[in-house]
């Protein structure tokens, strides 16, 4: 009987071995990429011109490297992760300064490279005195969607000029969404805080790159997203004479649409804005108007 049940457990033992060694994963080499390249292009008026610009301070980077899966950028301290390997950047810097861009490429398991450059880049845009004391008069100012307008939120054609052209919330038409509670700060530091309250508010798709989860979907929309909230950098330009925000990383206004997170401004006046951004699909142009709380 004793030998039945050591028969018995050493069968029970080699099983567990045997089940353990046929889990075993294989991962693969992990390798870094290599011969990272750097590409550089100075943006003015819509089209490429020589180093350092002709003052638009506007600058496309694009990179690539063998065995790369993503890039970060790293450019005047922000960081910028590109699975595309391209990012765009505005330096507001007065006059002709030189800085360091670094790009990391990231291959399997993580391994990476990187390749650090120093570009010269001549900016010459100073925004008026009116558009600085409208969006943070010297210190600080907090905005919201104007919920109770009509138009307030709203798309229409890529580049289009009319506001909210093909379609057009009525007020307080997105109540419980995730938008109408958010606020907006502008320093005059240059940092932008999104107070989202807890949710947020965007895209089926684009929302995505926010790496959130939760939420529910309603058509093409994403409502409730939860989110924290959160501070990036802004800058103002002025490409082909139109007043321009960029915000940096992944901040955005009122409706998460990716893209290029900048917000062209339509028209202005002391306590109201109109912005519009093309979504990172080129599909729409979309449409908020804002309003101060200050």
């Amino acid at each position: 009987m004793k030998n039945y049940k050591h028969i018995i457990q050493f069968l029970f033992c080699t099983l567990i071995l045997v089940s353990c060694q046929e889990e075993d994963y294989e991962f693969g080499d992990i390798v870094a990429p290599s011969n990272i390249n750097i590409e550089v292009k100075y943006i003015d008026e819509g089209t490429e011109s020589a180093a350092p610009g002709l003052g638009s301070g506007l600058v496309e980077f694009s990179a690539t490297a063998d065995g790369a899966t993503a890039y970060h950028f790293v450019i005047q301290g922000q960081t910028k992760l590109q699975t595309s390997g391209s990012v765009s950047h505005n330096f507001t810097n007065l006059g002709n300064n030189t800085y360091a861009v670094t790009v990391v490429a990231y291959g399997t398991g993580g391994a990476s490279s990187s390749e650090t450059i120093e570009i010269d880049v001549l900016a010459l845009y100073e925004p008026p005195a009116d558009l600085i004391e409208m969006l943070h008069g010297g210190t600080e100012k907090t905005w919201r969607i104007k919920a109770e307008s009509k138009p307030h939120f709203g798309l229409g054609p890529v580049d289009g000029g009319t506001v909210a052209e093909w379609f057009s919330a009525e007020p307080n038409d997105k109540v419980g969404v995730g938008m109408y509670d958010d606020r907006y700060i502008f320093r005059a530091d240059g940092t932008f805080t999104h107070i989202t309250n807890a949710d947020v508010f965007g895209r089926v798709g684009l929302i995505d790159e926010l790496g959130a989860s939760g939420g529910s979907v309603d058509g093409a929309d994403v409502l409730n997203l939860p989110y924290n909230d959160y501070t990036e950098q802004y800058t103002l330009t002025a490409p082909s004479d139109v007043e321009t925000i960029s915000l940096s990383g992944l901040g955005f206004i009122g409706y998460y649409a990716g893209g290029d997170h900048k917000y062209r401004i339509f028209s202005r006046n002391a306590t109201e804005m109109v912005l519009s951004t093309t979504d990172g699909n080129n599909e729409f142009e979309w449409w908020f108007v804002l309003t101060s709380e200050d």
